[in-house]
């Protein structure tokens, strides 16, 4: 940054030596540069991150506290459908393995990963508020229900594909052990063996997935304010 020529505040209109001498001073860019590495290390430390250059008379934090939980909300409700379905479907899959709703769950599961939610979202768009009038095309009126579903589809569609394609493979290998045989020949119900016997094994590889999927939701979700006008944190990329 310090590399490039002029400041944050070199615009077309020059100003008098003595107020950006005064600028620099408040903010301080009359400092050596080591001394203002260790001034900004020391206000990131106290969370302090600074006045925003663009919008006039707030600050990073202001803008931080006012988008970052609209972007956690979208993203947290989109996690845990991602993680219900994702698992329901893998589940099901397994279940019915090599039939037609394997084939359909998995094909399904496909299409998710092969396309991105950015392309995802203006189809929904076009689709469900454009043609059919359903729902908003954008917008978050207090993150009513309305303006919930398509942004929460639009980020949970990848998700639920990776879920359910770890989930099915996790659940087939399970259901081929020889405790679930021993729980077969005992003549416990399927429910009851899947529930209570499969479930928690078969989830240990979804496990390790959530984090990564967690935090790529959030980071996603930036994305899709964009595309559908979220006050998130989106708004400022």
């Amino acid at each position: 940054m310090r590399l490039a020529p002029g400041s944050p505040f070199t615009s077309e209109r020059a100003y008098p030596p003595e107020v950006m001498a005064n600028i620099e001073a408040k903010y301080p860019l009359n400092e050596p540069l080591h001394k203002q590495y260790m001034l900004y290390l020391e206000n990131l430390a106290k969370g302090d991150f600074g006045p925003s250059f663009k919008y006039k008379d707030q600050s990073v934090n202001d803008l931080i506290g006012s988008a970052f939980p609209v972007s956690l909300k979208l993203g947290s409700i989109a996690f845990l459908f991602a993680l219900t379905l994702g698992i329901s479907a893998g589940t099901i899959a397994a279940l019915k393995q090599n039939s037609r709703w394997d084939y359909i769950l998995m094909s399904m599961s496909m299409t998710g990963v092969i396309m991105p939610s950015f392309v995802f979202a203006p189809l929904l768009v076009l689709f469900f508020a454009i043609w059919l009038g359903w729902l908003p095309a954008g917008g978050w009126n207090q993150g009513a229900l309305p303006y919930l579903i398509l942004p929460v589809a639009s980020l949970t569609i990848g998700y639920v594909a990776g879920i359910a394609r770890i989930m099915r493979g996790s659940m087939i290998e399970v259901l081929h052990s020889n405790f679930i045989r021993t729980a077969k020949a005992k003549g416990l119900s399927t429910r009851r063996i899947i529930l209570k016997h499969a479930l928690r094994p078969a989830l240990l590889p979804v496990i390790t997935y959530l984090g990564p999927a967690f935090v790529g939701i959030i980071t996603g979700s930036m994305v899709i304010e964009s595309v559908f006008g979220l006050p998130g944190m989106g708004n400022y990329l």
